[in-house]
């Protein structure tokens, strides 16, 4: 039984300290390399550093504008263009968040009644069932399974009822590295169709993709009206910290995210923003030579998992790894994260937090890649003495 937290809603009840809090901490409690907390140890392109730099000498220090500032908001504008032939208006189809993680809770909040019902995918990012329930909505989730994260047409189309308000969607796909497929997109743009369902989407990877293509939802024939676009700079340029993010939608949805985000952080990041909006203004030469670099550090994390003796599952993208731990002899990957760092110094983060389905998230755990080579190749000599010592 899960002992309540005293004074906490009923509906936040069971969202204690998020599992990257507690596994961040393992590391710095034990000198562990960090694969589990999905940041990266580098920082970001210097043109982008330098106009944060530039921005808080110039004075840039004061609130911005609620829906962001107009260099940013223009910049994602022609992003969506640019790569994905999407047309926003700067002005009144952009809005501009403290992160995609307030960007998917205002959307939750604003569009959801009480009540009204949530389709996802399982595993899912923490922050969704979090913000699924601070809106008092409930969650039906789909399972991905196996290997390659299928989902089970049948089993979506199941998981629609009466009172489904929308469906969130998240691709490249956290924690499993899942590129969702322009026929699975199809799919899911048919239902929404079909049952005048609004999709958010969460798209921070999009940048990030090893195979396959990214395919923005709203590219799909209908669904430019119906849907929630989300991204932001974080992963894009190594900038974690900075939490500036992005939606894309029609106006009147965008006036609807943007009624319960003033209300949260009203507006974020000001000097930042400005560097973001420098960094979406690189040339095809930079977003090409993000995924190689991490396509090469995934290689090698993954080729050294496998030769420590795990089940690795194949990441089209993300800066994730998923395994499974039945090829050594380990069933409970919460057991055996909170045993890595004491039996080879090395962090990760057991799956199962990501699950409803129990049962399915228990032997699975995630990697990050996003460090750099040196870390990954030593992190892969330290698992490696998992098989040696059996």
């Amino acid at each position: 039984m899960v002992e309540r937290a005293p004074y906490l809603t009923t509906r936040l009840q069971g969202f204690g300290a998020t599992i990257f809090a507690e596994m961040s901490a393992l590391a710095v409690r034990t000198g562990a390399i960090n694969l589990g907390q999905g940041f990266p140890d580098t920082d970001g392109p210097p043109e982008v550093l330098q106009a944060a730099v530039d921005a808080i000498g110039g004075g840039r220090n004061q609130y911005p504008p609620g829906i962001g500032i107009p260099e940013l908001r223009h910049a994602v504008s022609n992003h969506q263009k640019r790569f994905y032939d999407l047309s926003y208006d700067p002005d009144s189809e952009v809005l501009i968040t403290a992160g995609a993680t307030e960007a998917i809770a205002s959307a939750l909040i604003s569009l959801c009644e009480v009540g009204d019902e949530v389709v996802c995918f399982e595993p899912y990012y923490d922050s969704y069932a979090a913000g699924i329930a601070m809106a008092g909505a409930v969650r039906r989730p789909v399972l991905l399974r196996g290997p390659k994260s299928s989902y089970v047409p049948e089993e979506l189309e199941a998981a629609i009822g009466p009172r489904t308000r929308l469906i969130l969607l998240n691709s490249p796909h956290n924690p499993t590295g899942k590129v969702y497929s322009r026929a699975e997109l199809e799919h899911v743009a048919e239902l929404a169709i079909r049952h005048d369902l609004l999709v958010v989407t969460d798209e921070v990877y999009e940048h990030i993709v090893y195979e396959g293509e990214h395919i923005p939802l709203a590219t799909l024939p209908g669904m430019r009206e119906r849907t929630v676009t989300i991204s932001s700079g974080g992963k894009t340029f190594s900038t974690t910290g900075w939490k500036i993010g992005w939606v894309c939608a029609t106006p009147e949805l965008v006036t609807a995210v943007r009624t319960s985000k003033q209300f949260l952080t009203y507006v974020s990041g000001g000097p930042f923003q400005y560097a973001i909006a420098e960094g979406l203004n690189l040339g095809d030469d930079y977003f090409r030579s993000l995924a190689g670099g991490l396509r090469e550090r995934r290689d090698r994390l993954s080729a050294g998992l496998a030769d420590a003796g795990f089940d690795v599952w194949n990441s089209a993208g993300t800066y994730f790894v998923t395994t499974h731990l039945a090829p050594m002899g380990e069933t409970d990957g919460v057991a055996f994260c909170w045993s890595l760092p004491e039996r080879c110094g090395v962090v990760a983060v057991p799956s199962v937090v990501f699950y409803d389905s129990k049962d399915v998230g228990r032997p699975l755990v995630r990697f990050a890649c996003c460090k750099r080579p040196e870390v990954i190749a030593e992190a892969a000599g330290r698992l490696a003495t998992l098989r040696a010592s059996g």
